[in-house]
């Protein structure tokens, strides 16, 4: 019985993974308050936008040789406290 019951739980749980709505808060339930000094409050579509300080780009520079560090004043030894 349990070789029969695996392949509907892990079917139902695929299913449930591909749901394509929008997303709004629960029934009874509103957004969150507008940002301090905010006379608006932001949709849910502009909340799960990421700014581009959150999220920045990579840098896809790649090292071609090696080369020696430069000296990093805040590379310290550990203190004795």
């Amino acid at each position: 019985m349990r070789r029969q019951v695996l392949p509907a739980v892990l079917l139902l749980a695929l299913g449930a993974c591909g749901q394509q709505a929008d997303l709004k808060p629960k029934a009874g339930q509103d957004l969150p308050p507008p940002p301090y000094g905010r006379e608006d409050r932001p949709k849910a579509k502009a909340l799960l936008q990421v700014d581009p300080q959150a999220a920045p780009e990579r840098s896809v520079e790649l090292r071609k040789r090696s080369e020696d560090r430069t000296d990093d004043p805040f590379d310290l030894p550990p203190s004795d406290e």
